[in-house]
């Protein structure tokens, strides 16, 4: 019943724009990547101007569990939905109980009059309706992600300074805690510093994947490709690749430590032990990972200049007539820029690589026959 209810909510939020475009989860078309990428993009336009900025990272999650129903109703009807789904939900969440037990001790069942019922069908969309209007007034770069929110300032003015408080202090009645200042914050599960060095989120990331790797190796006796590969590919890899568009490591340094992860897993599959790294590769038909990224930049591109990000697109790449050969008609813009972190961004090196490609491929008419001219346009430059 929820799922149903959902479907006809998500047309009218569509329809009427009650979700506002810094608001990246539960949103078609929309990631943790669209987040990262548009939020981080402007982030280093301004150290690009080298402009001091301050980023602050908020957790709405409590907020919204002490919402009072009828204030979440209220929202639901000053943004047009129909009385009987106002109706139906203000029922759903009416005459719910809890109470909690610890070491076996029970407290007193208590009436629940805020909030929404955890993992329910309904519950991320009722979040999105009631923090969608937050952007209202605020004057600083403002993103979204479910109930992780971040903003973002310049501080080396007072007029800069005094927007981020005036920002801060709209969103008040939000939270109640204290902002403290950290050289890290771990932002979607990516790490950022406060020099958007990617180092050490690179190190978190092979970390993470040899602390799998090291589970396989333990536990599972049967070291055949058959085995092994699949494992790797689903358990480990996705950690040495997740949001890799924003974080991918630009020193060898790096490179080598991600890659090492690779190595060691390619190196337990029995009968490739005495192989060479590069001869491993070849016989189990995998690339390295340092080859793999450029085509998952190219395919992020892809998405964003003509596929399911293209609305996020629009606000990222500036794009101009061209009447090359190679050309599309209108390919992005490339930019240079004295700073190596700007220069490094996916959406400054990817538009290089982007404006390379011959023009059956730029013009594909949809991801899966963009993908295979890509495999074919790829293996013909090496």
């Amino acid at each position: 019943m929820e799922q149903t209810l959902l479907e006809t909510m998500l047309r009218h939020m569509k329809n009427t724009e009650v979700i506002g475009d810094s608001q990246h989860s539960f949103t078609k078309g929309k990631l943790c990547l669209t987040n990262l990428v548009a939020f981080y993009d402007e982030v280093i336009v301004l150290v690009g101007k080298r402009r001091a900025a301050d980023v602050i990272y908020l957790d709405l999650r409590k907020a919204f569990d002490t919402v009072l129903h009828d204030i979440l109703v209220s929202k639901l009807e000053r943004h047009g939905f129909d009385g009987w789904t106002t109706w139906w939900i203000r029922n759903w969440l009416d005459g719910r109980t809890q109470r909690v037990v610890v070491n076996g001790s029970m407290s007193k069942w208590r009436t629940v009059t805020s909030g929404v019922p955890q993992g329910s069908v309904l519950g991320p969309a009722l979040f999105n309706i009631f923090v969608g209007n937050m952007d209202s007034g605020i004057e600083c770069i403002f993103s979204k992600f479910a109930d992780n929110t971040k903003l973002c300032g310049v501080v080396d003015t007072l007029e800069g300074r005094d927007a981020i408080q005036r920002d801060l202090d709209r969103l008040e009645r939000l939270g109640e805690e204290w902002t403290e200042s950290s050289p890290e914050e771990k932002d979607l599960g990516v790490l950022i510093d406060e020099k958007l060095n990617m180092s050490q989120q690179c190190a978190l990331a092979a970390q993470k994947a040899s602390c799998v790797l090291g589970c396989i190796k333990t536990s599972v006796t049967n070291r055949s490709r058959e085995v092994i590969l699949p494992l790797y590919s689903a358990l480990v890899r996705p950690h040495l690749e997740y949001c890799i568009q924003l974080w991918g490591p630009q020193y060898r340094r790096d490179m080598e430590l991600l890659e090492r992860v690779q190595r060691r897993a390619t190196k337990l599959i029995g009968g490739m032990e005495h192989l060479s790294y590069e001869d491993r590769l070849r016989e189990l038909e995998l690339f390295s990972l340092e080859k793999r990224r450029l085509p998952g930049d190219l395919i992020a591109a892809y998405q964003y200049l003509k596929g399911a990000y293209r609305k996020d697109g629009e606000g990222l790449f500036i794009m101009e007539c061209s009447d090359r050969t190679r050309g599309s008609g209108f390919k992005p813009k490339e930019g240079r820029f004295r700073l190596d972190v700007r220069n490094k961004f996916f959406t400054v090196r990817v538009v290089r690589q982007w404006n390379r490609l011959p023009r059956e491929v730029v013009e594909a008419p949809s991801l899966e026959v963009f993908k295979t001219r890509l495999d074919e346009a790829l293996g013909n430059m090496v």
